[in-house]
């Protein structure tokens, strides 16, 4: 949810934002601050928004999910098992447009969340 604010905010205050970035140079940071700034400006507004939504939601997602899981409901443990398995495609598509020890690390750890998850899933009460 933070990272859904800040977006936003980043958003709203995008012209305050670029403006300070033309202005305001602390001596001896010059490099970091102009490499922060230039990356944070070359986002578009309409990719912040985007980013800042879709964080929200996945920020409710998982406050639903939590409670779900708190009280040991059936559809949380598949709302669980959805929301792993649903970033294991992109992470694929990920590794065909480029091998790399992190990508590749990072697709085994995921498999591995899924696995576990799907193999120690709740079994239905009678």
């Amino acid at each position: 949810m933070a990272t859904s604010i800040a977006l936003l905010l980043a958003l709203k205050n995008y012209q305050v934002i670029e403006n300070f970035s033309a202005d305001y140079i602390l001596e001896g940071k010059k490099g970091i601050i102009n490499w922060l700034l230039d990356n944070l400006l070359n986002l578009k507004p309409k990719t912040l928004a985007f980013s800042g939504v879709g964080a929200g939601i996945y920020s409710i997602v998982t406050a639903i999910e939590a409670i779900g899981l708190w009280y040991e409901k059936r559809w949380a443990h598949l709302l669980v098992l959805g929301l792993v398995g649903i970033s294991i495609p992109p992470e694929i598509y990920e590794l065909f447009r480029g091998v790399s020890p992190v990508k590749s690390t990072i697709l085994v750890v995921n498999l591995g969340v899924f696995w576990y998850l799907f193999s120690h899933f709740p079994k239905q009460h009678k």
